[in-house]
């Protein structure tokens, strides 16, 4: 099925009062990455106010700035997000990016109920789908319901895991699931995200994995939460339920990334608090027919996001480009697909949307990592490539 982009469904419901940041692929004779702003249905190149997003997240009093700002007009959105399509792009005309540049790529897990206990189920099966589903019965009647309403790294956590390391079933993912320190790892490296209409890449060697949509915070080298966007922390269920050492594997791979379609910045139209509340929906279409649709709340967070970012940028870690960070996986699809007992995994060809009304809807079409086009464009080459164009 075609890969089709229109505003209508990408742009946020109130785009008309959101600040909006994104990257577009400038080409010839610019022939580079431009940080540009969303305003109406204009993309304006904003890079001589400054060449790289991390270094736009640094400047004080952004809002303000961005509100009058004025530059170069690139074309339209609805051209560029319909140039942004894998399937049908044409190299020589302007097309979307994903929002992020030099930011380090980092991701919570284990952060909402249901997916910490689809990560203990994995680790019992050892990856293997077909297990999963006797497991998964179990452990739901054994302690599902005991931790919805417990605060992490609380007395009634601590409690709680003495409990169920009497019943045989703790699990270093129950450690960072309701213990004081979140998990917090390396997704990806700096600027190998991709970005809307990009192919998403799954390893050739996973026979179970899924997408995973998330809210992913846009914070500068200060530790302030200056912005929102969406992610697909694609993850191999294999692999890691094999074991958590694989979790590199399961994780960083070329086009397991994607991020966008832009970074709302937080402003007096939204809030953290809004972000707090933010419903999210993904859907699967796969040329199959299969068609999966599942819907969720950041209110079911287990970890506020401000207190996921304290503990990762702080005294002892800091970002000097900035960093973004996924806040974990809502969802842990477990519908059988094809054979009874199977769960879900990915096929060649599905279209997945990530979407909610304030932030808009990040849509990427699925291939494997070693037929995704690949990751070339690195920092190395960026610098080098706004040095010539009298960028830096």
């Amino acid at each position: 099925m075609p890969l089709e982009l229109h505003p209508e469904a990408i742009l946020p419901v109130d785009a008309h009062q959101a600040t909006l940041i994104g990257r577009a692929w400038l080409p010839e004779p610019a022939a580079g990455p431009a940080v540009v702003l969303v305003r109406g249905d204009d993309v304006i190149d904003i890079s001589a106010f400054a060449p790289t997003v991390s270094a736009l997240l640094e400047k004080p009093g952004l809002v303000q700035e961005l509100a009058t700002l004025e530059g170069p007009l690139i074309g339209s959105v609805s051209a560029l997000l319909a140039n942004s399509s894998a399937d049908r792009r044409d190299p020589g005309q302007p097309y979307f990016l994903t929002p992020i540049d030099l930011q380090a790529i980092k991701a919570c897990g284990v952060t909402f109920v249901v997916s910490m206990l689809e990560r203990v189920i994995e680790e019992q099966a050892k990856g293997d789908p077909q297990a999963a589903a006797s497991i998964r019965e179990t452990i739901n009647a054994e302690i599902g319901s005991d931790l919805a309403a417990v605060v992490p790294g609380s007395a009634a956590a601590d409690r709680l895991k003495q409990a169920l390391q009497q019943r045989g079933v703790w699990s270093q993912y129950l450690e960072v699931g309701i213990g004081p320190y979140a998990e917090v790892f390396t997704k990806a490296q700096p600027m190998s995200a991709v970005g809307i209409g990009a192919e998403i890449g799954i390893h050739p060697e996973s026979t179970w994995n899924n997408p995973e949509p998330e809210v992913v915070l846009v914070v500068n080298s200060s530790g302030v939460i200056v912005g929102v966007t969406l992610g697909n922390d694609v993850n191999l269920r294999d692999f890691e339920g094999r074991s958590a050492l694989l979790l590199g594997r399961a994780k960083d791979n070329n086009a397991s990334t994607a991020l966008g379609p832009f970074i709302r910045i937080l402003d007096d139209n939204f809030s953290l608090d809004d972000v707090r509340n933010l419903e999210l929906a993904m859907k699967v279409a796969g040329d199959d027919g299969f068609v999966l649709s599942d819907g969720s709340n950041m209110s079911k967070i287990s970890r506020d996001p401000a207190d996921l970012v304290k503990q990762t940028i702080s005294r002892n870690h800091q970002y000097p480009d900035g960093l973004v960070l996924f806040t974990g996986t809502l969802f842990a699809p477990t519908y059988d697909r094809d054979a009874a007992g199977m769960g879900f995994t990915h096929k060649i060809g599905d279209i997945v949307t990530i979407s909610t009304p304030r932030l808009g809807a990040l849509i990427n079409r699925v291939n494997v990592t070693v037929a995704a086009p690949p990751w070339t464009f690195g920092t190395g080459q960026l610098m080098k490539n706004l040095a010539q164009r009298g960028l830096l």
